[in-house]
């Protein structure tokens, strides 16, 4: 990175400049860690109150000075640090830097972050983060990306689910030259042997903890409206599956019901059949679904939670409806910290580290959509 002469104060100067000073303090600060990706300009502007064309040219200056790097279609993204000369390489001043890949930095994934930032954070690790979009090309070139920043270990939550190989991916993990840990994602047919280390969410778990309440609550004909094609929906749907079988739940022809995206007429013509074949519960995989099938039963006439009682699986949007969602939580935060403390280990002792398949259970959190009191188990 290219040294500057000191520009003019936040408070003084033409705006480009001034926010071009402000950005230069926040990467030094450590604001945005050296390979991580600035926010789009938008964004960036609107938390900055400037123009977008202010922005360019602030963002132009510290282009000019090296401090940051347009890549063509990606975005923006802070420079990585210089590589480290041999006698400097093992420097117990080097901060050391971990890459962090998912696959949303707007749905799911930003408290699974943030456990693993107060974790590094805690331990004086910097951070690269990037995001796939859910994009196989995108993930592979971020992972080559940070590794060419100098990440000294990753955090990573694959798009196994868009392989046609998946195991094959995981497998070819092992040629990785740092550490790595995979984050809310499982080896999908490992060997006895395989060596891969995870943190995951026990989703069918958190499934049963939703089928045990409702049928605690005296529900018998109990429906699944799941997803297919996202990266737990396979797991969610197994779940349902075991702990209906489990439970004696009473799951009725057309009960389970799975789509890519499920369209407003797709879940009202659900929520008839639920009303058509008795059906007094359902277990949604996504809050959104959830809540629009609330919407759909009450115009179909079924009071809820009288007549159709709802959990809901992620807990981001529960309580923004009128009726809010009694919900299965994924531990997120916890997730993302107990990932980053044994990447840390991970790191820490090499090829002796031993390998670790750590899955944590999510909560059920009673709200007003399944009809009991909150607290009630």
């Amino acid at each position: 990175m290219k040294s500057t002469e000191k520009k003019d104060s936040f408070l003084r100067g033409p705006k480009y400049l001034q926010v071009a000073e402000r950005l230069r303090r926040e990467i030094t600060s450590g604001s945005w860690a050296p390979g991580a990706q600035l926010p789009v300009e938008r964004e960036l502007a609107d938390t900055l109150a400037v123009s977008i064309n202010t922005l360019r040219r602030a963002v132009s200056e510290l282009v000019d000075e090296g401090i940051v790097q347009r890549r063509q279609g990606a975005g923006t993204f802070v420079s990585p640090l210089p590589e480290a000369a041999p006698a400097e390489a093992g420097s117990p001043k080097g901060r050391r830097l971990v890459g962090v890949l998912v696959p949303s930095t707007t749905y799911y994934y930003p408290r699974v972050v943030d456990g693993i930032q107060r974790v590094l954070r805690d331990a004086g690790v910097g951070v690269v983060l990037a995001s796939s979009k859910y994009d196989l090309g995108i993930e592979r070139d971020e992972v080559r990306a940070m590794l060419d920043s100098g990440v000294q270990g990753l955090l990573l939550v694959p798009n196994l689910h868009l392989l046609d190989e998946p195991q094959d991916y995981v497998d070819d993990l092992r040629r990785l030259t740092v550490p790595y840990v995979l984050v809310e994602r499982r080896p999908p047919s490992p060997a006895p042997d395989d060596p891969t280390s995870y943190v995951a969410t026990d989703h069918p778990g958190g499934v049963c903890l939703a089928v045990r309440h409702l049928r605690s609550l005296g529900h018998e004909r109990i429906g699944h409206l799941g997803r297919l094609r996202t990266g737990t929906s396979d797991a969610v749907a197994r779940g349902f599956d075991e702990a209906a079988a489990l439970l004696g739940a009473d799951v009725v022809e057309g009960a389970v019901a799975r789509a890519d995206i499920w369209s407003p007429e797709g879940i009202a013509a659900y929520a008839r059949h639920c009303a058509d074949a008795g059906i007094t519960a359902v277990f949604c995989h996504g809050d959104r679904d959830a809540a629009a099938l609330v919407v759909a039963a009450r115009r179909h006439g079924l009071s809820v939670p009288e007549d159709l009682a709802v959990v809901a699986y992620d807990d981001e949007v529960t309580e923004v409806g009128d009726i809010p969602l009694t919900a299965i939580s994924p531990p997120k935060e916890e997730v993302g910290a107990l990932a980053a403390q044994l990447l840390l280990s991970r790191m820490d002792f090499g090829s002796g580290a031993v390998s670790h398949r750590v899955d944590v259970q999510p909560r059920l959190i009673v709200r007003a959509s399944c009809g009991a009191a909150p607290g009630d188990r």
